[in-house]
């Protein structure tokens, strides 16, 4: 039997969730479905506001186990299934309703970029990497997920080549909030877990959900929706307080969401 496979630890509202399946992190079934367990039950978890997600060792994660897979005969029906899990770990990242700042330690690579295009906040060190290898290992996949942090070229020379981007082109292009050094990396990420969890949960929820729903909406009906999830915080306690500590300036004292 596998250890925990994804650790989670908790301080100050915010929880740090660490992959530690080694040596690379790499995804099978228990991994997935692990994934999706631990973000559903944090997103009903009232003591946190913020999630910094990363990785143990030396990488973020490699994607696809390619060495458990070689070989391997799926029984009908079995494929499907396994697809399914892969995608509900990375939606599980995407609709936490706790915003996800994703700390990349290292190569992100395949599903491993999934997973971090899936977050909220990318920080990456200066030893991180993403990339869509899949063509080189016979699969495909990441491609889509890749078209929300690059532009057309990018992501194609990415999925046609396996070509990989450095922490530091990443600060580049601007995919990434900061690239720093690998000791600073998982600082940097919890002092912005730690600012978001400042802020009022039920704002960041909200604001979180309307940010998903509004990628692919044009402007005037995002920008309705935004207006319509502005009224539904201006009628929770956490609004007012917010306005009172404004102008009594003061910091805001907000409940936990239960």
């Amino acid at each position: 039997m596998e250890a925990e496979l994804v650790r989670v630890e908790v301080a100050d509202h915010v929880a740090t969730v660490t992959l530690d399946r080694p040596p690379v992190n790499a995804f099978n079934f228990a991994l997935q479905n692990r994934i999706i367990e631990v973000f559903d039950r944090l997103s009903d978890e009232p003591s946190v506001r913020a999630i910094v997600f990363t990785g143990a060792g030396k990488t973020f994660s490699a994607g696809a186990d390619i060495k458990a897979r070689a070989g391997t005969e799926f029984t009908p029906g079995e494929r499907w299934t396994h697809n399914r899990s892969v995608r509900e770990c990375f939606h599980a990242v995407m609709e936490c309703k706790k915003p996800v700042v994703a700390a990349i330690n290292g190569p992100a690579l395949g599903g491993g970029l999934a997973l971090v295009a899936s977050a909220d906040i990318l920080i990456a060190s200066t030893l991180a990497s993403v990339g869509l290898p899949e063509i080189n290992v016979g699969l495909l996949g990441g491609g889509r997920h890749a078209m929300r942090l690059f532009g057309h070229s990018t992501t194609r020379q990415m999925m046609l080549t396996g070509h990989r981007l450095s922490g530091e082109e990443l600060y580049r292009l601007g995919i990434v909030a900061a690239c720093v050094a690998p000791d600073a990396l998982i600082p940097t990420a919890t002092g912005i877990a730690r600012e978001i969890a400042s802020k009022s949960p039920t704002a960041t929820r909200l604001a979180k959900e309307a940010l998903n729903a509004i990628e692919e909406m044009s402007l005037r009906d995002g920008y309705r929706f935004e207006q319509n999830m502005t009224a539904r915080l201006a009628g929770h306690p956490d609004s007012r307080e917010a306005m009172r500590a404004f102008a009594e300036r003061r910091a805001p004292m907000f409940r936990d969401e239960s």
